[in-house]
């Protein structure tokens, strides 16, 4: 798994996300996974508890990782992202400003809940 600077970052506010997994622009699904799974092992904030002077520095790499495979690992945001297209701070403010209908089957009857966050 090369290291090779594919892809737009896209408004990111992180480096090119296949950077951050050092991988390169044209890894499989399966070179994605094994990469994340890697990087997130070894940056998990966990394992730094209790060195808080690298703590922060651990979250904030655990945070890129997981935004990076968040977004390679889903193939139509992979492809906005290569295109150059894809907005990380769109797609939060979407999620913020929708409301989310939840159903759920209780005891024989049956329940909605909306929620807005």
């Amino acid at each position: 798994m090369d290291q090779e600077g594919g892809g737009s970052n896209g408004g990111s506010r992180s480096s090119c996300y296949y950077s951050v997994l050092g991988i390169r622009s044209d890894a499989s699904s399966s070179d994605i996974r094994t990469a994340y799974r890697k990087l997130a092992m070894r940056w998990h904030p966990d394992k730094f508890a209790r060195n808080p002077t690298t703590a922060g520095e651990a979250k904030r790499r655990f945070q890129q990782i997981q935004e990076a495979y968040s977004v390679l690992s889903d193939e139509s945001k992979r492809s906005m992202y290569d295109a150059g297209l894809y907005d990380p701070l769109e797609e939060e403010d979407q999620v913020r400003n929708n409301s989310f209908r939840f159903s759920y089957r209780a005891w024989g009857k049956d329940f909605a809940v909306n929620k807005t966050r």
